[in-house]
């Protein structure tokens, strides 16, 4: 029973060493303030596409 605690232990550390950095990059972009910023690239983007014939 401990050595099933402590794997399960260890795959969730591991997990949350390997996911956070990820998570805490993404919430930093998405946030509310830098909303504005990413559309207005978005609509940059979209509009200065060359037209396909």
């Amino acid at each position: 029973m401990f050595v099933l605690f402590f794997l399960v232990s260890l795959i969730q550390f591991f997990i949350f060493w390997i996911i956070e950095p990820i998570v805490s990059s993404l919430e930093f972009v998405l946030e509310i303030r830098l909303l504005p910023i990413i559309f207005l690239i978005g609509f940059i983007l979209l509009f200065s596409a060359k037209n396909i014939k």
